[in-house]
């Protein structure tokens, strides 16, 4: 293998392509559900550029057709060391249906926003027919569809349990969470012959093998696949153990038995120092679509264009989100070194006008925070940092955050750097105020230098019984919230708007809350345009409470609504309110 001296170029996607770059061999071949676009927000382009990093060369198949004679698939034959397999940026069958399963009639991630481009199951799709047609060559699949169905897991689309994707699809390694570390080991290994063993010692991986599960000293064992089937209380527990084990620093290895064989799941990398965070993002993204697309418009990416990404991970713990379980609960942040000469290279981007659309992450305000005493962090197993109360160990401070936004503003050429992600006002307020000295001028500054348009957070419902279940504070602190937005916006003389998203028909919900919740005095006024009815995604505390009647944490019985109908109806009481005229005009 040798490094290419000019690594400025756009991945190649045809034949044509690859001969034009003159190689005579391909390491990696990568199938993606998305279209291709080399931004940082994409995980086959942050997994390509760091691959061409090291001096692997990496070509991109982007929504091949799976319906044709598969030319897609044969047209680049056989790379030297392996395929590479996601389904895009989004699991491919909340990409394809709504909550009340019905299809979607658009794709942001595909030219024009046409719909249809990737099967249902796309990992699963994609990695057989490669398995058929180059059986001796190794598939690695990896991103959020492989990495939330990397063990036994419930799909809300067929109403059942599947085992995990490494069963269904046949890929030899699945690479979960965030992949650079672990996919440049499966490269060096490949290349360099390693023995099985020696590969599945690789952190971060899953495999599946024949024969017995191993057990002993840090292995977890799990009731198998088909115990779960018979069980619903068995799969609860499974989930317990998974998600708890998802959110240490230092977990056990997770051996689950499926068939005449086990899937393996290996712990984590330890979280990602600065360092090596800024080096994922020190490579030459282009930030733009390939020229393939040359003239058509990709809805994803004019969402994400001029975004800033400041770090990963999310300790928020919430019940019906899969953050945690793909990024990890540890805080992993960027210098902001690393972050200023990204705003810098921005301006030189077509179109850009000086606006930043997203200076964020997950949760845009956990950035640098973490515990203030790592040892106890190294021994916690709290799910969540901020529930059922924030954590005492926990640093919430704000200044540095405060600090990196001042630094960006003042760039030559940055007009505004607005915060399109979401936050968490948990972690600047309490019932009482504001938590400490960062807080109030951090809230101050967000409403005024960095919302653009309307504040959106994320309350998801008003009944403290509800918020048990989803695992989010009382509402009386989103109450304390805009009290003080209020205050903050009347003194600037501002006509700024807050917008609080809500769910629907989660797990313990029932009509009455949402009657209570269509009532409630906090709301008056507010918008109501940021809702959704609840579904449930593979790899969630939620999704495991859907399909068992049973609280994963506790095992106790919890009520679901699972008709459609009266889905339907939970639904519509976000829109039954009467104390907004504006309200009333608005079609939903």
């Amino acid at each position: 293998m040798q490094a290419d001296k000019n690594i400025n170029y756009m991945f190649p996607t045809s034949k044509k392509e690859v001969d034009a770059l003159g190689w005579d061999y391909i390491d990696v071949i990568m199938f993606t559900g998305d279209a291709f676009i080399d931004h940082p927000s994409f995980g086959t382009a942050v997994i390509s550029r760091w691959l061409q990093k090291f001096g692997y060369r990496v070509a991109v198949i982007p929504q091949p057709n799976w319906r044709d004679d598969l030319r897609d698939f044969r047209k680049l034959g056989a790379p030297r060391l392996f395929f590479g397999v996601n389904s895009g940026a989004m699991d491919s069958m909340v990409n394809h249906y709504t909550a009340a399963k019905r299809l979607r009639h658009d794709d942001a991630y595909t030219p024009e926003g046409k719909a249809g481009q990737r099967p249902d199951y796309a990992v699963t799709v994609y990695t057989k027919i490669l398995k058929e047609l180059y059986p001796d060559v190794p598939v690695i699949i990896g991103g959020i569809e492989a990495s939330l169905r990397r063990l036994t897991h419930y799909d809300y689309w067929q109403d059942k349990l599947f085992p995990s994707i490494l069963v269904s699809s046949g890929a030899d390694y699945l690479s979960y969470g965030m992949g650079e570390r672990t996919i440049l080991q499966l490269a060096k290994g490949i290349e360099n012959g390693w023995s099985i063993h020696k590969m599945r010692q690789i952190p971060q991986i899953g495999f599946y093998s024949k024969g017995a599960a191993p057990e002993g000293e840090g292995i977890l064992k799990l009731h198998s696949f088909e115990e779960c089937l018979s069980s619903k209380k068995a799969f609860a527990e499974n989930f317990h153990l998974i998600e708890t084990h998802a959110n240490m620093l230092h977990p056990d290895t997770i051996v689950e038995a499926v068939g005449n064989g086990y899937v393996q799941i290996n712990p984590t990398w330890p979280p990602a120092t600065q360092e090596e965070m800024d080096s994922f993002w020190d490579v030459p993204y282009t930030k733009l679509p390939h020229p393939r697309y040359k003239g058509k418009r990709i809805p994803a990416y004019d969402m994400i264009k001029y975004s800033i990404n400041t770090h990963r991970g999310c300790f928020g713990g919430c019940n019906f989100c899969t953050i945690a379980a793909h990024q990890g609960k540890f805080i992993q942040s960027r210098s902001e070194e690393s972050i200023l000469k990204e705003v810098k290279g921005l301006t030189s981007l077509p179109g850009f006008a000086g606006n930043i659309s997203d200076l964020g992450a997950p949760t845009a305000n956990m950035y640098g925070m973490g515990g203030k005493d790592p040892k106890l962090c190294a021994i916690c197993r709290r799910k969540s940092c901020l529930f059922p109360a924030p954590c005492k160990n926990l640093d919430r401070d704000h200044t540095r955050l405060l600090n990196l936004y001042h630094r960006v503003d003042a760039v030559k050429g940055i007009n505004h750097s607005y915060i399109g992600s979401g936050i968490r006002y948990d972690l600047f307020l309490s019932e009482d105020g504001y938590v400490d000295n960062s807080s109030k001028q951090y809230l101050k500054e967000l409403i005024l230098d960095h919302t653009s348009g309307r504040l959106k957070v994320a309350p998801e419902h008003t009944e403290d019984k509800v918020l048990y279940y989803l695992a989010k504070p009382s509402f009386r602190l989103f109450e304390r919230l805009r009290k003080e937005f209020d205050a903050i916006t009347a003194k600037a003389g501002r006509r700024t708007g807050i917008v609080p998203y809500f769910i629907s028909s989660h797990p313990g919900c029932t009509m009455h809350d949402m009657e209570l919740l269509a009532r409630h005095p906090a709301l008056r006024g507010l918008y109501m345009d940021q809702v959704q009815d609840f579904t449930p995604t593979p790899m969630t505390t939620s999704s495991v409470m859907f399909y068992t009647g049973l609280d994963p944490r506790t095992l106790k019985s919890v009520f679901v609504e699972r008709d459609p109908e009266k889905k339907r109806l939970q639904k519509s009481y976000f829109f039954k309110r009467n104390d907004n005229p504006a309200q009333k005009s608005k079609k939903h």
